[in-house]
């Protein structure tokens, strides 16, 4: 599959780098090694892993290889709802979605478990082998989770979540008290240009639109707060990132919380993953609204009844 996009930057920055930051599945020794082989233009010229590219510079990536042989694992599955056409699933913690060829993740996630239970009939999206995924969750967030069983529903989904017809709210646990009951967090969004792990507000590579909805639930002590996101738009880590960078970053977060927070929650509620919960999918289906509900996992749960904090399928 071609890549043709134009650059913005701040700075100079090597190409290998930017690649990098963008294609964050992709180890950067692989995006070298496409540099080298000539898969990569500046400007309409091959150019070596070492050239500094700035903005407006021109790139065109002539192919990216994902493919993986991707296996069917007996691994269980939370399924919420399931017909002939898609199942929906609550997704547990400590699972990645999707397999990737360049980490390790080849098995042990959602993909080999969804091969296993539809006996390997689902559909491929995109130039990445993610049968049947068309929407996604980070690793150690759980929850509701949406999958398509065959092409037309594929695309049907694909459509909805694109035209923004698809509703998704989450929970949260977030540090600090937020005084506002409803606040709206909106920003661009974009991969950090110095950690490509991260994704930033601030001077973001490739930014994009983002905005997140929030409400408060109630409180823990005057510590910590829980919150109903309502997300507007899906960019990566969209959510983590934006309360992050109002000052409550989500309790138990390792990439954009606090160490030393997070070293308290995990003490105080054997809290080991970061407190984000997909509760709940509304989307138009087979001609009826409908809404699917994904309970807490036990150890948001655990947490929100010791201090009699009740949710339900209304938030």
């Amino acid at each position: 599959m071609k890549f043709h996009f134009c650059v913005f930057l701040e700075k100079k920055q090597r190409v290998d780098m930017y690649m990098s930051a963008l294609f964050t599945e992709i180890s950067r020794s692989y995006i070298q090694k496409m540099i080298d082989s000539g898969a990569v233009s500046v400007n309409g010229e091959k150019v070596k892993k070492n050239i500094k590219i700035s903005s407006w510079d021109e790139i065109l990536i002539e192919e990216i290889v994902t493919s993986v042989n991707l296996k069917a694992e007996n691994i269980p599955l939370d399924i919420v709802f399931e017909d002939e056409n898609i199942i929906v699933l609550n997704k547990q913690a400590w699972i990645n979605v999707h397999p990737t060829p360049w980490i390790e993740g080849k098995s042990g996630t959602m993909v080999n478990a969804l091969l296993y239970h539809c006996k390997n009939a689902l559909p491929v999206i995109s130039w990445e082998q993610r049968p049947g995924i068309v929407h996604r969750l980070d690793k150690d967030t759980s929850g509701a989770i949406m999958v398509a069983k065959n092409d037309a529903m594929m695309q049907y989904l694909s459509d909805t979540i694109k035209q923004r017809k698809l509703k998704k709210y989450y929970i949260a646990i977030v540090v600090w008290t937020i005084t506002d009951k409803n606040f709206t967090i909106e920003s661009e969004i974009g991969r950090d240009p110095h950690n490509r792990i991260k994704m930033t507000v601030h001077n973001p590579i490739n930014p994009k639109h983002s905005i997140t909805h929030g409400e408060v639930i109630g409180y823990i002590w005057e510590s910590y707060t829980v919150v109903k996101i309502d997300l507007l738009t899906g960019r990566t880590h969209q959510i983590r990132v934006h309360l992050a960078s109002i000052w409550f970053p989500i309790i138990g977060d390792s990439v954009y919380g606090d160490k030393d927070i997070n070293h308290r929650v995990k003490n105080e509620f054997q809290l080991t993953r970061q407190a984000l919960h997909a509760m709940q999918i509304e989307i138009s289906l087979y001609g009826k609204q409908k809404i699917f509900f994904a309970p807490l996992k036990a150890d948001m749960t655990n947490i929100l009844e010791s201090y009699h904090i009740i949710l339900n399928s209304d938030g």
